[in-house]
């Protein structure tokens, strides 16, 4: 493969002023060496690079005369970090959900709020873990006064999600972002037609063990959803979808309920509060309750938590106290696990790096020794 620069368009281009189906090609070529990185290389990939060239020109061709369509891939249920349902869309897939990626994530970034932290360019967990430390500090004015944090998730998320209503989102946003480029607005509203109202139960191929789909509960699984409902865990393009939709639920809390100490990851949020808020805020856990029936959503009836802060409150794996943050008991018992299926050969060494290297921010010395001395590995900090 060639090396391929970036053809930006410059501002106001017109499509007669450029050849777009050369600039579709390159945009797709960058696209599959994104698609690549930071990924095993796997048969279906493989076979795609053998001829990367040719099946780039027949792809842009399928999409400039509108006859692509997502094929099937692979599902299975994973057990980590927790059991969840997840579909593996084809390399050729993947490619035109980072071209889409590319296209649109950057301009809806700048519409979301700062505390939001999936999936999003220099953000994630451990941004989201300091970002809480620094609302619970504000409030609590460094812990010198009583406050609260409450947190809420939602119920099957992703299953849940309305596709017309995603799709409804994300083809306004394309008409604003290209209001001046008929033919870049159209573009991105095929595939993300062809994207989010693909059906990915049908034609799957599941992988075994298939008694793993029985543990799952029903709204964890896109198999038996509603017509209409749900989109896979796993695609690039499903991640910016899950933002997309949420930011209403980011806005609605900080600008119409006022709480400025709000924070989310995927479907998981907090609010910190004073003492003096906490009575209000509790109530207003009814009003977020009823936006989500709104917006075809269920809060989870027993992921509701209101907790003192000084006691210690949980979040993306680690609990923070005052003045220390520590691992939770989740990252605790799969750190332990890595290293064990490492020991016997099951996994690659990279998996306890990982491991070691998240536990390096949060007072874990003493965690990496134990389990590096459980294995009779020798640790130096």
């Amino acid at each position: 493969m060639p090396n391929v620069e970036v053809i930006k368009l410059p501002e106001n281009l017109k499509p007669s002023d450029y050849d777009f189906s050369e600039w579709l090609l390159h945009q797709l070529t960058l696209a599959y060496y994104d698609a690549r990185k930071g990924k095993r290389r796997s048969r279906d990939e493989r076979r795609f690079e053998a001829h990367a060239m040719e099946n780039l020109i027949i792809l842009r061709d399928d999409i400039i005369h509108r006859r692509y369509a997502p094929s099937r891939g692979i599902a299975f249920v994973t057990t980590k970090p927790v059991l969840r349902e997840i579909f593996a869309a084809p390399f050729r897939d993947r490619i035109v959900h980072h071209f889409l990626y590319n296209m649109v994530a950057g301009w809806w970034d700048k519409k979301f709020i700062y505390d939001s932290y999936s999936c999003r360019k220099g953000k994630g967990t451990l941004l989201g873990i300091k970002r809480l430390e620094h609302h619970i500090r504000s409030v609590s004015r460094n812990y010198t006064r009583r406050a609260y944090v409450i947190k809420l998730d939602i119920s099957g998320y992703f299953m849940s999600l309305p596709r017309k209503g995603l799709y409804d989102l994300v083809r306004e946003g394309a008409k604003v972002q290209y209001n001046e480029r008929d033919d870049m607005r159209d573009l991105v509203c095929y595939l993300w037609e062809k994207i989010i109202f693909d059906d990915p139960v049908k034609g799957v191929k599941r992988r075994p063990p298939l008694s793993r789909w029985y543990e799952l509960p029903k709204n964890k699984s896109l198999f038996g959803q509603a017509p209409g409902k749900g989109i896979v865990i796993g695609n690039l393009s499903s991640q910016l979808l899950s933002n997309i939709y949420l930011d209403k639920l980011d806005k609605y809390v900080m600008y119409e309920l006022g709480y400025r100490h709000y924070g989310r990851y995927v479907d998981d949020f907090y609010i910190v509060v004073t003492e003096e808020e906490h009575a209000q805020a509790k109530k207003d856990i009814k009003k977020i309750e009823e936006f989500l029936l709104g917006i075809g959503l269920t809060l989870h009836p027993k992921k509701r938590y209101i907790q003192e802060v000084q006691k210690g409150v949980e979040f993306l794996g680690v609990v923070i106290y005052p003045y220390h943050t520590v691992m939770g008991k989740r990252f605790k018992r799969n750190f332990y696990q890595a290293a064990a299926e490492v020991g016997m050969g099951r996994r690659e060494i990279e998996s306890v790096v990982s491991y070691l290297g998240h536990s390096t921010h949060f007072n874990s010395k003493k965690l990496a020794h134990r389990v590096f001395e459980r294995m009779g590995w020798d640790y130096y900090y």
